[in-house]
């Protein structure tokens, strides 16, 4: 397995606001993988950043949107996306891996300071030769 960050997304407050400053402000080119009012992802270069609302980020990941900082206890606002078996080396698994609205499959775990990683794989985001994410244009 290689150490590797496929996918940041971030739970934000205001979905709108936050594509706009990401595309607008910032130059993110947005890819057509983006669902309007849901889930906006930009294109960067060999990383896929996410924005969700920050309520739906937290339901998918099957944690409440605010409480303490334990494994499972709360949501920080983020979830980074990685191909590991992370349980096994000590990781908190906190929503097995199941079937994705969006198709593939995805699931969450904790770290040991209780930040959730999000394990996915979508058959429409292929790999390229250096097994960057590739997004549609």
């Amino acid at each position: 397995m290689e150490p590797r960050v496929s996918i940041v997304t971030l739970g934000m407050r205001d979905l709108e606001r936050a594509r706009r400053f990401y595309r607008d402000s910032l130059g993110w080119p947005t890819s057509s993988a983006s669902v309007a009012g849901v889930v906006v992802f930009l294109r960067g270069a060999g990383l896929v950043l996410g924005l969700w609302s920050r309520d739906a980020l937290a339901a998918d990941a099957d944690v409440p949107a605010a409480g303490p900082s334990s494994p499972g206890q709360g949501f920080a606002g983020i979830a980074l996306a990685h191909n590991v078996r992370a349980h096994a080396a000590g990781a908190t698994l906190i929503r097995a891996a199941a079937e994705a609205p969006c198709g593939g499959y995805s699931g969450y775990f904790a770290d040991p300071d209780s930040h959730l990683w999000k394990v996915a794989w979508n058959p429409g985001w292929p790999l390229d030769a250096a097994g960057h994410v590739q997004l549609p244009e």
